[in-house]
Protein backbone atom coordinates (compact mmCIF):
# COMPACT_ATOMS: atom_id res chain seq x y z
CA UNK A 1 0.00 0.00 0.00
CA UNK A 2 1.29 3.11 -1.18
CA UNK A 3 1.42 6.05 1.17
CA UNK A 4 2.25 9.82 0.61
CA UNK A 5 3.95 12.26 2.17
CA UNK A 6 1.61 15.70 3.01
CA UNK A 7 4.85 17.96 3.33
CA UNK A 8 4.84 17.40 7.53
CA UNK A 9 6.36 14.31 7.29
CA UNK A 10 3.31 12.60 8.37
CA UNK A 11 1.62 9.64 5.94
CA UNK A 12 -1.59 10.77 4.10
CA UNK A 13 -3.72 7.74 4.70
CA UNK A 14 -7.31 8.34 3.16
CA UNK A 15 -9.31 10.01 1.10
CA UNK A 16 -10.25 13.95 2.44
CA UNK A 17 -12.04 17.12 1.43
CA UNK A 18 -10.64 19.55 -0.06
CA UNK A 19 -10.83 23.00 2.51
CA UNK A 20 -12.86 24.37 -0.11
CA UNK A 21 -15.65 22.14 0.18
CA UNK A 22 -15.52 21.54 4.40
CA UNK A 23 -18.80 23.36 6.18
CA UNK A 24 -17.55 21.89 9.60
CA UNK A 25 -18.63 24.62 11.57
CA UNK A 26 -19.98 26.83 9.27
CA UNK A 27 -23.81 28.13 9.51
CA UNK A 28 -25.63 27.00 6.53
CA UNK A 29 -28.78 29.00 6.99
CA UNK A 30 -32.28 27.08 7.17
CA UNK A 31 -33.54 24.81 4.27
CA UNK A 32 -36.15 26.82 2.31
CA UNK A 33 -38.12 24.30 -0.24
CA UNK A 34 -38.30 25.91 -3.62
CA UNK A 35 -41.88 28.00 -4.12
CA UNK A 36 -44.41 26.31 -7.22
CA UNK A 37 -44.58 29.00 -8.76
CA UNK A 38 -41.44 28.16 -10.41
CA UNK A 39 -44.04 26.80 -13.25
CA UNK A 40 -44.69 30.04 -14.41
CA UNK A 41 -40.93 30.12 -15.86
CA UNK A 42 -41.66 27.38 -17.27
CA UNK A 43 -45.18 28.24 -18.63
CA UNK A 44 -43.81 31.82 -20.04
CA UNK A 45 -41.40 29.56 -22.32
CA UNK A 46 -44.19 27.25 -23.58
CA UNK A 47 -45.73 30.57 -24.73
CA UNK A 48 -42.91 31.78 -26.40
CA UNK A 49 -42.58 28.25 -28.16
CA UNK A 50 -46.30 27.84 -29.21
CA UNK A 51 -45.88 31.71 -31.06
CA UNK A 52 -43.41 30.25 -32.42
CA UNK A 53 -44.53 27.04 -33.77
CA UNK A 54 -47.85 28.30 -34.79
CA UNK A 55 -46.04 31.18 -36.43
CA UNK A 56 -44.72 28.55 -38.64
CA UNK A 57 -47.46 26.62 -39.04
CA UNK A 58 -49.67 29.56 -40.17
CA UNK A 59 -46.26 30.59 -42.68
CA UNK A 60 -46.13 27.48 -44.12
CA UNK A 61 -49.43 26.19 -44.60
CA UNK A 62 -49.06 23.28 -42.21
CA UNK A 63 -52.31 22.44 -40.03
CA UNK A 64 -49.89 19.42 -38.25
CA UNK A 65 -47.34 22.03 -37.45
CA UNK A 66 -50.19 25.26 -36.04
CA UNK A 67 -51.97 22.22 -34.33
CA UNK A 68 -48.76 20.60 -32.17
CA UNK A 69 -48.13 24.74 -31.37
CA UNK A 70 -52.01 25.26 -29.82
CA UNK A 71 -51.05 21.89 -27.93
CA UNK A 72 -47.96 23.85 -26.79
CA UNK A 73 -50.14 26.60 -25.94
CA UNK A 74 -52.69 24.13 -24.20
CA UNK A 75 -49.90 22.94 -21.63
CA UNK A 76 -48.55 26.34 -20.93
CA UNK A 77 -52.32 27.41 -19.82
CA UNK A 78 -51.74 24.20 -17.51
CA UNK A 79 -48.80 25.05 -16.37
CA UNK A 80 -49.87 28.86 -15.51
CA UNK A 81 -53.33 27.64 -13.77
CA UNK A 82 -51.34 24.87 -11.55
CA UNK A 83 -48.29 27.81 -10.81
CA UNK A 84 -49.82 28.14 -6.71
CA UNK A 85 -47.82 30.03 -4.39
CA UNK A 86 -46.51 28.41 -1.99
CA UNK A 87 -48.08 30.73 1.12
CA UNK A 88 -47.14 28.18 4.10
CA UNK A 89 -43.43 27.02 4.38
CA UNK A 90 -42.17 23.74 5.87
CA UNK A 91 -41.55 25.42 9.36
CA UNK A 92 -45.35 26.85 9.40
CA UNK A 93 -46.44 23.49 8.41
CA UNK A 94 -44.45 21.87 11.40
CA UNK A 95 -45.85 24.30 13.92
CA UNK A 96 -49.44 24.00 12.59
CA UNK A 97 -48.86 19.79 12.69
CA UNK A 98 -47.32 20.08 16.10
CA UNK A 99 -50.62 22.17 17.46
CA UNK A 100 -53.30 19.70 15.46
CA UNK A 101 -52.18 16.27 16.84
CA UNK A 102 -52.22 17.69 20.84
CA UNK A 103 -49.41 16.26 22.01
CA UNK A 104 -45.59 17.44 22.11
CA UNK A 105 -43.75 16.82 19.36
CA UNK A 106 -40.29 15.21 19.06
CA UNK A 107 -39.24 14.04 15.88
CA UNK A 108 -41.00 15.41 12.47
CA UNK A 109 -41.05 15.40 8.70
CA UNK A 110 -42.73 17.27 6.22
CA UNK A 111 -42.57 16.20 2.47
CA UNK A 112 -45.02 18.81 -0.15
CA UNK A 113 -47.29 16.99 -1.84
CA UNK A 114 -50.27 17.28 -4.57
CA UNK A 115 -53.38 17.03 -5.27
CA UNK A 116 -56.29 17.43 -7.34
CA UNK A 117 -56.56 18.10 -11.11
CA UNK A 118 -54.86 20.98 -10.76
CA UNK A 119 -52.08 20.19 -8.35
CA UNK A 120 -52.57 21.96 -5.48
CA UNK A 121 -50.04 22.07 -3.22
CA UNK A 122 -50.19 20.41 0.32
CA UNK A 123 -48.05 19.85 2.99
CA UNK A 124 -48.02 15.93 4.28
CA UNK A 125 -46.52 15.80 8.15
CA UNK A 126 -45.02 12.76 10.10
CA UNK A 127 -44.58 13.67 13.72
CA UNK A 128 -43.21 11.58 16.94
CA UNK A 129 -44.11 12.40 20.33
CA UNK A 130 -40.80 13.96 22.26
CA UNK A 131 -40.52 10.65 24.73
CA UNK A 132 -37.93 8.00 24.23
CA UNK A 133 -39.10 6.09 22.35
CA UNK A 134 -42.08 7.81 21.20
CA UNK A 135 -45.13 6.38 22.41
CA UNK A 136 -47.43 8.52 19.88
CA UNK A 137 -47.18 9.36 16.24
CA UNK A 138 -49.52 11.06 13.68
CA UNK A 139 -50.01 12.45 10.15
CA UNK A 140 -51.03 15.97 9.49
CA UNK A 141 -52.25 17.45 5.60
CA UNK A 142 -52.40 21.12 5.25
CA UNK A 143 -53.13 23.11 2.37
CA UNK A 144 -49.60 25.00 1.44
CA UNK A 145 -51.93 27.54 -0.01
CA UNK A 146 -53.82 28.69 2.43
CA UNK A 147 -52.75 26.62 5.65
CA UNK A 148 -56.04 25.14 6.69
CA UNK A 149 -56.32 21.54 7.92
CA UNK A 150 -56.84 18.52 5.75
CA UNK A 151 -56.43 15.72 7.73
CA UNK A 152 -54.94 15.16 11.12
CA UNK A 153 -54.63 11.42 12.76
CA UNK A 154 -52.79 10.15 16.01
CA UNK A 155 -52.32 6.44 16.97
CA UNK A 156 -49.73 5.21 19.70
CA UNK A 157 -46.76 4.24 17.55
CA UNK A 158 -46.76 0.50 17.04
CA UNK A 159 -43.41 0.32 16.37
CA UNK A 160 -41.11 -1.88 18.11
CA UNK A 161 -37.86 -0.51 19.11
CA UNK A 162 -36.86 -3.02 21.04
CA UNK A 163 -34.09 -4.19 19.49
CA UNK A 164 -32.16 -0.89 19.90
CA UNK A 165 -32.22 -1.46 23.46
CA UNK A 166 -35.09 0.95 24.18
CA UNK A 167 -38.56 -0.26 25.67
CA UNK A 168 -42.47 1.18 25.42
CA UNK A 169 -42.97 3.15 28.87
Amino acid sequence: MASDDNGNGAAHTGDALPDDLKVEGAYMGPYQFPDVRRRRLAALLYVIVAALVIAAGVNASNTVLAAGGIVIAAIALYHLACAYPLAVDQTEALATASRAVGFPVGHASAQVTWRGLRSRPMWRVLVYSADEPPSLRGIVELDAVDGHLLYESSEPNPEDWSEFGLTKQ
